[in-house]
């Protein structure tokens, strides 16, 4: 289908939502006080921008969230492409980064909490333990995914380990690694919010923890609509950063057209 068609056909579900919403609650058929009205959220965003008021807590929160992105993900590349090229470290490790793995992330909040403080530190580390497996996992399973046949060409050309690394095991890699960076930002920023919901002085989950204290739902569903706009422009940065380190990857018509 059309790519402008597909734009278009989503704007007009989304005004359909909208409107649906707007008359559902100025009609009285759904209660004011749990579901705020669109245009009074859009007022309220609008009045955080105007007044400059949100910028400082979405400073804070995309400080925690590329903190927790860039550890998380360099610290999973790196023991990922460890373990999938030592088979002995990696059947030590396994059941441990299993067992580690399988622990709800969530609660862990307020152990970070507890060793870090208030402060950033906390968010990240909760960000850190969310990204982290994502990167290692893909990372580990996209080394051992390499073929033999193109291992054994490449060491039967007199390749050392290095060159094995930089030209074989990286980039067949590539494609796992980035494709997990997507979900990490997703996971990163989850990390950053329900860090500060559950304990900050700013930050867009501080925001909502507030306003959900004093039930006022306008500000809820404002704070939720800054932080999915903020995580869209993330995943499309993330997107751009893909597509040009993956200017060789053919395209769907590509794959799919005639010589």
């Amino acid at each position: 289908m059309d790519k402008r068609k597909v734009i278009l056909l989503q704007i007009l579900l989304l005004a359909l939502v909208l409107l649906g919403w707007e008359f559902s609650v100025r009609l009285g058929w759904v209660d004011a006080f749990f579901f705020s009205k669109p245009s009074d959220i859009a007022a309220r965003v609008y009045e955080w921008f105007r007044t400059g008021e949100v910028y400082r807590h979405l400073w804070i929160t995309l400080t925690e969230t590329v903190l927790a992105f860039l550890s998380g993900t360099i610290a999973g590349i790196a023991l990922g492409l460890w373990l999938a090229l030592s088979p002995t470290a990696s059947a030590v490790l396994d059941p441990f980064l299993k067992a580690l793995n399988s622990v709800p992330r969530v609660i862990l909040a307020p152990i970070f909490t507890l060793w870090f403080g208030l402060g950033i530190a906390s968010k990240v580390a909760l960000g850190f333990s969310l990204v982290f497996f994502i990167a290692f996992f893909n990372t580990y399973q996209g080394i051992r995914e390499v073929s033999p046949v193109i291992l054994a060409n490449a060491r039967m050309l007199g390749a050392a380990k290095g060159q094995l690394l930089r030209h074989v095991y990286l980039p067949s890699a590539t494609s796992w690694i980035l494709s997990s960076l997507r979900s990490s930002v997703g996971f990163a920023v989850i990390g950053a919010v329900v860090g500060e919901y559950l304990g900050a002085s700013a930050g867009l989950g501080y925001v909502i923890s507030q306003a959900e204290g004093v039930f006022d739902t306008t500000s809820v569903f404002a704070g939720i609509v800054v932080l999915a706009a903020f995580v869209v422009i993330l995943d499309i940065g993330v997107s751009l950063i893909e597509k040009r380190l993956l200017v060789w990857r053919p395209t769907p018509d590509q794959e799919g057209g005639t010589v």
